[in-house]
């Protein structure tokens, strides 16, 4: 059963705070000790998230790993996020909508075409914020380093059979999830700019990071 944990953190104690648009891609460093929250302001919106260790960027989050070690397809309150080395990368210590996705990935520019539509393949997509922002920053990063990512605040159900459903979000305006960085990080974020399922209510919109120290 899913816990929801608030946080005792202030916002206007926070050493950072960025809005990112709906649509757009983000990346910043996440110093070990520090906590990164997602704030989803106007609900609904999906955050396509992936970490790498800073110093060495071929340790990344682990979708396996993290599954396997907590028996959980769902990310919550108290799920570790490990690495592809079976490390601890974070800890989610608060959360305020209650399941974030593991397993449904980026959109991309072939998946929305197979999807949805031929014509659909030129759309914006999540692979592309992520292309688009490496490709900017020198963070050792390129596109063979995306992997499997997180969603938070997409709500993927699986079906009796195995497949995925991509459903109306579970989230609100002013939900977020928190979480301590075990090692120093390099964070990659797509705010997602689909508009061809519900998962942000056919409307990217903006969300929050904040980081405190």
């Amino acid at each position: 059963m899913t816990t929801l944990i608030e946080s005792p953190l202030d916002p206007r104690d926070a050493v950072y705070r960025e809005i990112v648009p709906g649509g757009d891609p983000w990346m910043a460093v996440l110093r070990k000790g520090q906590t990164l929250r997602i704030l989803d302001l106007e609900g609904n919106q999906a955050v396509d998230t992936l970490f790498y260790h800073l110093h060495d960027s071929s340790e990344r989050y682990s979708a396996t790993d993290t599954i396997t070690a907590q028996g959980n397809i769902y990310l919550s309150s108290g799920s570790r996020l490990l690495s592809n080395r079976g490390r601890l990368m974070l800890t989610i210590t608060a959360d305020t909508c209650g399941r974030h996705d593991t397993l449904g990935g980026a959109c991309a520019a072939e998946s929305n075409q197979v999807r949805y539509a031929l014509d659909k393949k030129p759309m914006h997509s999540c692979r592309d914020n992520f292309l688009k922002i490496i490709a900017e920053h020198d963070g050792g990063l390129s596109k063979r380093d995306l992997t499997s990512n997180i969603n938070f605040f997409m709500n993927v159900p699986v079906s009796p059979d195995g497949g995925l459903d991509f459903v109306d979000g579970i989230s609100a305006p002013g939900k977020y999830v928190e979480m301590v960085a075990a090692m120093d990080l390099r964070v990659l974020v797509s705010n997602c700019p689909q508009l061809n399922n519900p998962c942000n209510a056919y409307n990217p919109t903006p969300v929050e990071m904040l980081i405190w120290d």
